[in-house]
């Protein structure tokens, strides 16, 4: 039942994402729109009361289980993120707005855009984790052991986060010769001496 309700939310999250981008662009509702975009997180949080019912009830813990949990807590961190970045291309290609920018790739802009995602993926662990230890503390479920692979897990990902983050302060990623940089992007090439003589 479990693996069912996750697929059901994660195409819940996307179809009500769709909607909500679709109300703004394509109808002019914005009302609509922002009550829709504000309550994806209801997926998650729903998704992850009937996995705390489900085990409160005496099942098994699973793996999808914890997985429930970490929905909830990649919505918390990343889904602001998620939403602009859809509302970028969805304006852009409806509603007449400007072609989203890439990603930064070059020096402080991209350090800053690195501890960005670090950040964020530290609030999804943190909130994850603090979720599977209620799941564990508070159900009367059996197996919760095969929860205990989840924290060295994620907590793996928030040091990889971590350390990628500040190797891009330590060691800032520097353009190519000539390259001309904006906000961490190259927007154009300097002109080299010589060839302004001609």
């Amino acid at each position: 039942m479990i693996v069912t309700l996750v697929l059901a939310a994660e195409v819940a999250f996307w179809v009500v994402l769709a909607l909500g981008l679709a109300a703004r662009y394509l109808l002019r509702w914005r009302r609509v729109s922002t009550v829709l975009l504000v309550g994806l997180p209801v997926i998650d949080l729903a998704l992850f009361l009937l996995t705390f019912v489900d085990l409160h009830g005496g099942a098994t813990a699973s793996w999808t289980h914890a997985l429930a949990a970490s929905y909830l807590g990649f919505s918390v961190g990343f889904g602001p993120s998620v939403v602009r970045w859809a509302d970028g291309r969805f304006q852009h290609r409806f509603g007449g707005g400007p072609k989203p920018l890439p990603a930064p790739k070059y020096g402080t802009a991209r350090s800053r855009h690195e501890w960005r995602i670090c950040c964020r993926t530290l609030v999804s662990v943190a909130i994850t984790l603090t979720l599977i230890t209620a799941l564990k503390l508070f159900t009367d479920a059996t197996g919760t052991e095969v929860f205990d692979q989840w924290y060295w897990r994620l907590g793996i990902a928030a040091v990889v986060n971590l350390v990628i983050a500040t190797s891009y302060t330590l060691w800032p990623k520097q353009p190519p010769a000539g390259a001309i940089v904006e906000e961490g992007r190259i927007t154009g090439r300097s002109v080299p001496e010589q060839a302004k003589h001609y």
